[in-house]
């Protein structure tokens, strides 16, 4: 294992532990409950327009991205280890396209001047992972308009007083999935507030949120996040959550963009070179490029850590940074071709998220990401926490 040359454990603490978190139970309409091994917020009722009044879209800020402790192994070490899998049969849920009709919105567009969050551009890998990052949208193109890249988007919220920023994307109508650490602090037992979901959103484009602006009713952790029981070493087994979106005039965003799949234990996985491998496709909205203002694309082999502490997280090689904590890891992504007279392969299903953008490193070397990986104790008790219901 290769020695810690960036960060310290405490050094990592210290810098998630600076933000202030809201206690909603203490505000009048708002409450935590418990379901099963999940924790449920519901906020404090309110329109849109006063969600919206409390977001500082120009100037906020990218959520940090986690950083572990020490480097994670290569695939050459992982390989040459002892192989473990998540235990569980694999299983999935279905997406949709939607109906592609849109909801045109503007809003104010990112002060760039205002941002230094001292993280350097990944541009390159120390690790050997080979992977291309680049624009979902090329040159003045609007693909991120089109499914399955529609049914993600850019998630603002408060901490405290300041705005930041995380990616996210649709996997029910009105059901979102993004990182943990992007609605909660770890062991805080409180939750930030304030989230805006924003699908497609470009400031290429004119209006800029094409889909409309979508508040959130409900924010659901695993207990043993909030409580922080998850034995997390800034790498951990859930950093997932799912936010319930508050419909606009009855209508849910993944009506209008399209829902993606979501699999879960190892769904779409398969033993390649010594690895617990898969074709990863992440999108997300990283401040590192294009200082976030659109949509990006990286495509990279991801392969699945064994290694003790490691919490099976998934690794990918990805240029992305700050802002695209919580942006979907999906396999078989695109569009499907007609079969003449090819038939698919095993694990097939189209545009199924496995996993979300967790973690990652300050330094310039190392040009991987990791996550949590989507299991049947995770994802599963999640989405069944606000599902059956009307955004389901």
């Amino acid at each position: 294992m290769k020695k810690n040359k960036i960060l310290n454990l405490a050094t990592v603490f210290m810098s998630l532990s600076i933000f202030v978190t809201t206690s909603y139970a203490a505000i009048p309409g708002g409450k935590i409950e418990q379901k099963g091994n999940t924790t449920i917020l519901t906020a404090p009722a309110s329109n849109l327009q006063s969600q919206m009044a409390t977001i500082d879209f120009a100037n906020a800020r990218p959520m940090h991205m986690p950083q572990p402790p020490q480097l994670a192994p290569s695939a050459l070490e992982v390989s040459q280890g002892v192989k473990k899998v998540i235990k569980g049969i694999p299983g999935f849920s279905t997406g949709e396209s939607g109906n592609g009709k849109e909801n045109p919105m503007s809003l104010p567009k990112w002060n760039a001047t205002e941002l230094n969050d001292g993280i350097s551009t990944q541009e390159y890998g120390t690790e050997n992972h080979p992977f291309t990052t680049s624009r979902a949208d090329a040159k003045a193109g609007q693909v991120s308009k089109e499914y399955p890249y529609r049914a993600a988007g850019k998630l603002y919220f408060n901490i405290g007083a300041s705005t930041f920023v995380c990616s996210a994307s649709l996997i029910k109508k009105g059901v979102i999935v993004t990182a943990a650490h992007c609605v909660a602090g770890y062991g805080s037992g409180s939750y930030y507030s304030n989230w805006i979901f924003v699908p497609a959103k470009n400031d290429r484009f004119t209006p800029n949120a094409p889909y409309g602006v979508y508040g959130v009713t409900k924010a659901v952790v695993m207990t043993s996040w909030l409580n922080g029981t998850d034995g997390c070493n800034v790498v951990c087994p859930n950093d997932v959550a799912v936010l319930v979106a508050a419909p606009v005039n009855g209508v849910y965003p993944g009506t209008r963009t399209g829902t993606l799949a979501y699999g879960w234990n190892n769904f779409g996985f398969t033993s390649f070179a010594g690895l617990n491998a898969t074709q990863i496709t992440q999108l997300g909205y990283p401040v590192g490029l294009g200082n976030g203002t659109s949509m990006q694309r990286t495509d990279s082999l991801g392969f699945t850590i064994t290694d003790a502490g490691w919490f099976n997280n998934i690794q990918i090689g990805s240029r992305m940074s700050g802002g695209s904590s919580g942006g979907p890891w999906i396999i078989n992504f695109g569009i499907d071709p007609s079969a003449t007279p090819d038939l698919p392969g095993f694990g097939a299903q189209k545009n199924t998220v496995v996993a979300v953008t967790s973690w990652g490193y300050v330094s310039t070397g190392p040009k991987v990401l990791g996550a949590s990986p989507f299991t049947s104790n995770n994802i599963v008790p999640l989405v069944n926490s606000v599902c059956p219901s009307p955004a389901c």
